[in-house]
């Protein structure tokens, strides 16, 4: 299916068969590279905690795995991002910007390659984050993030919903030598975005967000 620009899909994302995050972004285009979307600053958003408010990074991931947890309204209160969902791969890219809207790197999110799904009110696209990411700076130097994260997770197989480590960094590195030559998008596509100064920023989740994943 395709999404006409500028409406409004949410952004799902789950940990195995739990919904973790609900991100209601902006379309801004869909065509055979992939999918562009607007993540607005302010934008109501669910995220995942452990009902006495710690979030996963706050204790270890065996604990995390048997406590009990809820998804809690909040808003995303950093600055705007883009994110792009390319045709093909298992990863997105995340433009990050400064508190000033200027670019100032790309962060690559190692996940399932999203499904879609639109059930006409509301419609929306669906990953399984794989935690291992690579973040690139302007001049393209690159880092690994989230390793220790990645490993600590590996070792609760009963746990954890990643059952090829091997595929998830050869997907890393087959983004690594684009970033390194500077090919699309890591060729300097949409650096310079600034979103519509009368774009609605979602105020709330549209009702439908729950509904089963499209995986």
């Amino acid at each position: 299916m395709v999404f006409h620009a500028g409406r409004p899909v949410l952004y799902r994302n789950f940990s195995g068969s739990r919904l973790v995050h609900v991100r209601p972004c902006r379309v801004i285009s869909d065509d055979d590279r992939g999918l562009l979307l607007w993540l607005a600053r302010g934008s109501a958003v669910l995220n995942e905690t452990a009902v006495d408010g710690r979030g996963v990074r706050d204790m270890s991931f065996a604990d995390w795995s048997v406590c009990a947890r809820r998804l809690v309204p909040t808003t995303w209160s950093g600055p705007g991002i883009l994110m792009f969902l390319p045709a093909e791969g298992e990863h997105s890219v995340w433009f990050f910007r400064t508190d000033e809207g200027v670019f100032r790197e790309w962060y690559v999110n190692l996940e399932e390659h999203g499904v879609r799904w639109d059930d006409g009110d509301v419609a929306g696209v669906d990953v399984m984050d794989q935690d291992l990411d690579v973040v690139a700076a302007p001049d393209r130097t690159w880092r690994w993030k989230d390793e220790d994260e990645f490993a600590e997770r590996l070792a609760l197989p009963e746990h954890y919903w990643v059952p090829d480590p091997d595929a998830v960094r050869a997907e890393g590195r087959r983004v690594i030598e684009k970033i390194e030559a500077g090919e699309f998008p890591f060729d300097g596509t949409w650096t310079d975005f600034q979103p519509g100064p009368d774009w609605p920023v979602p105020r709330e989740v549209p009702p439908g967000w729950d509904r089963p994943a499209a995986r």
